[in-house]
């Protein structure tokens, strides 16, 4: 028998909407965020209503994605549907430690709120981006990159897709240079240079944070952006260096996947993590749930 595993997924998968239906249909997503609106006031509607420009903004980004996976994931426990290991993509990392109770519901959501506050502070020191690349190996995005002093590889997300994080007019020569070695450069919805040295500032900030906290034994095993490999008890190192080190989402679901996982289920907006997953491993089920009647579903599928 196989085992499934929880993904949560990170900045760039946020829309307008994202997290409604869940709130209006479950009782235990609603209740979630009741407690964020408490701590956040105005979270859920941000989510609900807020306009795609609103919802870019880092310090409300995090908070309104964390908000909706978190409250999927209650209303998937509500269910009886449980996880044997979690992860997630950047800022969905901190949705997968709280969920496996490594932070309490509110210390996560209060934590996630404080990340995006140094992350943005990073982001409006530079004139930073990220892009996708596709249609080209690591190593040949990997040297292109070295060709520019401040173009970084940060998101390793499946074959055939690396992101970059670097200085915006670099990363317009960086996405011409691509097109010519028959690559492409996807823009994404995000801003600021994350994952990269532009984020020194932030992540210093964070590992002071975390130093003197105390933190619960996971649920689950949780499996760390930054090494590819489930949590060690040095969360504030891992979390730290999570956010100006790339992400190895590629190596993280193989490592999944050698450990018996043969079931992901992406927890959140959008179906991103989903399209990965299905790049690295034919092999194994992809589920997505935005909705109840995604998690009824979800239900007869693995519970019957």
């Amino acid at each position: 028998m196989g085992k499934t595993a929880f993904i949560f997924p990170g900045q760039g998968a946020q829309y307008s909407g994202m997290g409604k239906d869940i709130f209006d249909n479950n009782a235990a997503a609603r209740k979630a965020f009741m407690i964020i609106d408490s701590i956040r006031p105005g979270t859920s509607k941000q989510c609900f209503f807020g306009t795609e420009e609103e919802l870019k903004v880092t310090e409300n980004t995090q908070p309104c994605i964390f908000a909706t996976e978190i409250a999927l994931a209650q209303a998937l426990k509500e269910e009886g549907i449980l996880p044997d290991a979690v992860a997630g993509f950047s800022l969905g990392e901190v949705t997968a430690l709280t969920f496996s109770e490594v932070f309490s519901f509110e210390n996560g959501f209060r934590f996630i709120c404080n990340r995006a506050k140094y992350m943005q502070e990073d982001a409006e020191k530079a004139e930073a981006s990220m892009v996708a690349v596709v249609k080209l190996t690591n190593k040949q995005v990997e040297e292109l990159a070295q060709k520019f002093s401040m173009i970084f590889p940060v998101n390793y997300n499946c074959p055939g897709q690396l992101v970059v994080a670097g200085d915006k007019e670099q990363l317009t020569e960086f996405s011409v240079l691509v097109k010519e070695n028959g690559g492409k450069a996807i823009p994404l919805a995000v801003g600021g240079g994350f994952h990269s040295p532009y984020m020194k500032n932030a992540a210093a900030k964070i590992k002071e944070d975390l130093a003197e906290k105390n933190f619960g034994s996971p649920l689950f095993p949780v499996y760390s952006n930054y090494t590819s490999y489930e949590y060690t008890e040095d969360v504030a190192r891992l979390l730290s260096n999570q956010t100006n080190h790339p992400v190895m989402w590629n190596k993280l679901i193989e490592n999944m996947i050698h450990n018996g996982i043969d079931t992901f289920v992406e927890v959140g907006p959008g179906k991103v993590l989903s399209g990965f997953v299905k790049k690295i491993s034919s092999d194994v089920r992809v589920f997505n749930v935005q909705t109840q009647e995604d998690i009824v579903a979800l239900k007869a599928q693995l519970i019957g």
